[in-house]
């Protein structure tokens, strides 16, 4: 049949010479950008001469166009189906909108990426007051034409119109009451009559125009129904969530309809060629007898698993077993399958490949390469390697049934319940009891770090995916959910209120930070491995022996390094040393070094610091021995380490009322505020930190690096294999550099010397944070050793962004508006910081040819970020521990595809 070429038309867009719309015989799987995956699907399954109602595809291109043009069909696409309408009439000698033998089809979205649910189906299109009767006559099921009919009427008022589906939900409800039946299918056929009058009524008083009975109507009508669908909330919500762009619009399939609900010998079911919770090679899904397709997604009745059917229909299914093969090895992955069975007869609606579980995608990667349908690298390809952050944190029991009352930013992967507690001390007390908290706070600050450590998870009312809570929070492997701004703290009362939901200290709450979704009640959690799986250690095995990049883990504690190392890391990319010196027994001594006024005074201060360090600094060192740990030196302006000025205020006005102004109480608080406000900055992530610290400050340096030097000769003492590097932050400008570099390099030869040791090699290198470092970088790799690029401040301070408030300001607006397609604090702006990076890359090498180059910002663990870090040949990704998995799959996969390209590029 030759194909319907769509007029030339300036709204549509539409290129000439382009079609509109193919047959099922015309398409095939490799037309799934085009047909989308629901059409693909039933073309190759025609093409494979299984059993498929006929019918035609409507374009993704014409979806596109339909935008272009208002939202208004493109001129010639009304025509276009008008055509092919009628060589479906011819084909099923059925007539659409005929009495005597009515042809009724389906219209169904079908995006190139599986959307389960999150568009629009519209059942039976084609049944009116004239063509319902014809339908009962010609099967000779009054009851059943009429349960068809009110089914397209209900449908077309909810999708198409847009009204509330409890309109129509309580009319049946109120007829299946008058009937005295429980079920659907008990229904009369006089009162599915009477529900079809009731609907109608509801759509001429709701929408204020009565049902159409124009079939062709009704048709177009649905077509820009499901076009529309395409932009729906939960659409967008869906596309934002898996990175799916907005760009690539709705197919449309128009498929002549089977009925599953004629009779006890007719149902409707779905089906996995495997389990996809598990990974069994077992068939897996659900039938429905005398039912829709509609009913089983809806749960409007209890389905029976797909293995009854072999009892009631053995035939059927033994037909669709084979089909079931035959579709796994044609496509040689899971396939997701919708079925039918109209009298015995049975139909395929739908193929694709399925949605998986983690679990169930590692396990089923594996299986088929033993069964030899798929090679080791295809399998490397074929898992997300985002997906495997579900294996290594706990979550929700899907048996549970809850509402989320609010939503957060996605802020650390995991699920949490337990008391809420407003406070980091609360938290650790409780949490020493033995109770479960949840730590809930406006905004985490440093020193809320112990009961960070003490909490299940974290929640906030302010910050993003970059903020303190989020960063220390996937470092630890909690759950955290920030941002969510309709979350209202009362510290003086102890309560939370969250829409008008008030909970108290102490009551029970939920987040689930893979999603950002607050439940204020306990929940049932599932919880995680608790060690790598021996399948998910073979299948990264195959990754390994890929990938280019190495991974490294960013971690402060010897825990966190060692559940690094058990999860894959070979190295510590970033220790920040600022963590550690928020301690109970070390804070007092930060503070009386910061409070110093001479050098010599916070010189002793740093003097009883040492010893800690040197402890901290020997546990990471031992528990990753035989790899490099970097070890960043302090960081963070100072002010961060004493009492916030407000919370001073109020606790000088207490004593002095209480006690007076001489009270030594008051004084020492006056001083302390003093000093604060001193240091108070406008902008102090711009202000004094970094590399100043040690330059106005060289002896906080000294002692961290002495204290690095102390701890890995000791353990090489004790023939523990110790690797320290040095890094220093924030540096902009050769003599920075040299500065830093000079002073800390005579600190480890002076350790040395004062040790009576060999000297062994520590590097000192710079971690590049700044727009400026990028472009100097043939200058600072005349004197570093080592780059490491800090890509969450250098995104910072490349786009202006504030990374602790855009995310909750304004990003979220953008996203909307399109003005960014992804956060840049989640995924690396390759346009802005990926140059810079690559000059720094090119720059930095050019003057030091073999300089060891990384990336330790949160993006080392983003999997779009680590194929950008694979292209700029750097020699290394460092994330948060439960992410170095993630990240060796996605390393492989990147390896994977750039010699993919290459060999492109060879081959033309």
């Amino acid at each position: 049949m030759a194909k319907v070429i769509a007029p030339v038309a300036a709204a549509s867009g539409q290129a000439a010479g382009a079609t509109w719309i193919y047959r099922f015989e015309e398409g095939s799987a490799a037309m799934r950008d085009l047909l989308g995956g629901k059409g693909a699907g039933l073309a190759e399954m025609t093409r494979a001469g299984l059993p498929v109602p006929d019918g035609f595809t409507i374009t993704t291109e014409a979806c596109l166009a339909f935008y272009r043009n208002g939202r208004a069909l493109p001129a010639g696409l009304d025509q276009s189906v008008r055509t092919h309408m009628a060589i479906l009439e011819r084909n099923t000698h059925k007539s659409f909108g005929g009495r005597e033998d009515p042809l009724l089809v389906s219209v169904r979205s079908g995006a190139r990426v599986s959307m389960p649910g999150m568009m629009d189906t519209i059942l039976n299109l084609g049944l009116n007051d004239q063509t319902v009767e014809g339908l009962a006559v010609l099967t000779g099921n009054p009851r059943f034409a009429w349960d068809a009919y009110r089914r397209f009427v209900q449908m077309f008022g909810k999708v198409v119109l847009s009204l509330d589906g409890e309109l129509f939900e309580h009319v049946i409800s109120e007829r299946k009451r008058t009937e005295g039946v429980k079920n659907d299918p008990e229904v009369s056929a006089e009162g599915w009559r009477a529900v079809v009058a009731a609907f109608k009524s509801i759509i001429e008083r709701e929408s204020g125009t009565p049902f159409p009975q124009d079939v062709y109507a009704q048709l177009f009508r649905a077509v820009e129904a499901v076009f529309d669908s395409w932009n729906s909330k939960r659409a967008i919500d869906y596309r934002r969530f898996n990175k799916f762009p907005d760009d690539w619009g709705t197919a449309v399939n128009v498929v002549s309809m089977v009925f599953g609900n004629m009779g006890e010998d007719s149902g409707t079911g779905v089906a996995f060629t495997r389990n996809p919770s598990t990974g069994e090679r077992a068939l897996f899904g659900e039938y429905l007898t005398n039912a829709q397709g509609e009913d089983v997604v809806a749960g409007i009745r209890t389905p029976m698993a797909i293995a009854e059917l072999e009892q009631r229909q053995p035939g059927v299914y033994r037909q669709f077993v084979e089909i079931a093969d035959k579709l796994e090895h044609r496509y040689r992955d899971m396939q997701d399958m919708e079925f039918t069975v109209e009298r015995g007869k049975l139909y395929m609606l739908q193929t694709r490949n399925g949605k998986r579980a983690a679990e169930a995608a590692v396990k089923i990667a594996l299986d088929m390469v033993d069964e030899g349908l798929i090679s080791r690298a295809e399998a490397v390809r074929r898992v997300d390697a985002e997906s495997l952050n579900q294996l290594f944190h706990a979550r929700i029991d899907p048996n549970e049934r809850f509402e989320a009352v609010a939503t957060g930013i996605n802020a650390s992967p995991g699920a949490a319940t337990g008391a809420i507690a407003l406070d980091a001390d609360t938290a650790v007390a409780w949490a020493k009891k033995g109770r479960a908290v949840v730590l809930v706070r406006e905004e985490t600050a440093p020193d809320d770090v112990h009961g960070m450590i003490a909490a299940q998870g974290v929640l906030t009312a302010k910050g993003g995916a970059t903020s303190h809570a989020a960063v220390v929070a996937r470092g630890m492997g909690k759950p955290c959910v920030a941002g969510c701004e309709v979350l209202t703290i009362d510290s003086r009362a102890r309560t939370v209120t969250v829409k008008g939901t008030t909970l108290h200290e102490g009551d029970a709450i939920t987040i689930d930070g893979s999603t950002g979704s607050v439940i204020l009640r306990g929940l049932t959690l599932i919880p995680p491995p608790s060690e790598l799986p021996v399948w998910l250690a073979r299948f990264l095995g195959w990754a390994d022996e890929t990938r280019r990049l190495d991974v490294w883990a960013n971690a402060d504690t010897p825990e966190d390094a060692r559940r690094a190392r058990e999860l894959g890391a070979r190295g510590i990319g970033l220790c920040r040393t600022e963590h550690m010196f928020f301690g109970e027994d070390r804070l007092p001594i930060v503070r009386e070094m910061i409070l110093s006024d001479t050098p010599e005074a916070r010189a002793q201060a740093l003097l009883r610091l040492l010893p800690f360090q040197r402890e901290d600094f020997a546990g990471l060192l031992e528990a990753m021995a035989g790899y490099t740990v970097t070890i960043r030196l302090l960081d963070p302006p100072l002010h961060e380490f004493l009492p916030p000025y407000e919370d001073l205020l109020v606790e000088m006005t207490e004593l002095r009322v209480a006690h007076g102004e001489r009270d030594a109480r008051y004084l020492e608080k006056r001083r302390v505020l003093d000093r604060v406000r001193q240091l108070h900055e406008q902008n102090p992530m711009l202000g004094f930190r970094v590399c100043r610290l040690g330059i106005v400050y060289p002896e906080i340096y000294a002692m961290q690096a002495r204290a690095v030097v102390e701890a890995a000769a000791a353990l090489r003492g004790r023939g523990v294999d110790a690797r320290p590097t040095i890094m220093i932050p924030g540096v902009g400008n050769l003599r920075e550099m040299e500065f830093t570099a000079e002073h800390a390099r005579a600190t480890i030869a002076q350790t040395f010397k004062d040790l009576g040791v060999e000297p062994f090699e520590i590097q000192v290198g710079t971690m590049i944070e700044l727009p400026r470092a990028c472009l100097v970088a043939d200058q600072l790799a005349g004197v570093a050793e080592f780059f490491s690029f800090g890509t969450n401040d250098l995104t910072q301070t490349t786009l202006g962004y504030s990374r602790d408030d855009a995310e909750n300001s304004f990003i979220p607006h953008y996203l909307d508006l399109k003005i960014l397609k992804e956060d840049p604090f989640q995924v690396l702006d390759r346009e802005g910081v990926g140059a810079l990076m690559r000059i720094g890359v090119e720059r930095g090498r050019n003057a030091q040819a073999k300089l060891k180059i990384g990336i330790c910002g949160e993006h080392g663990g983003d999997p779009s970020s680590i194929a950008f870090c694979d292209a700029l040949a750097i020699d290394y990704v460092s994330c948060s521990p439960y992410r170095v998995p993630i990240a060796r799959l996605a390393a492989a996969q990147a390896a994977l595809e750039h010699t993919g390209k290459r060999e492109g590029a060879d081959q033309d």
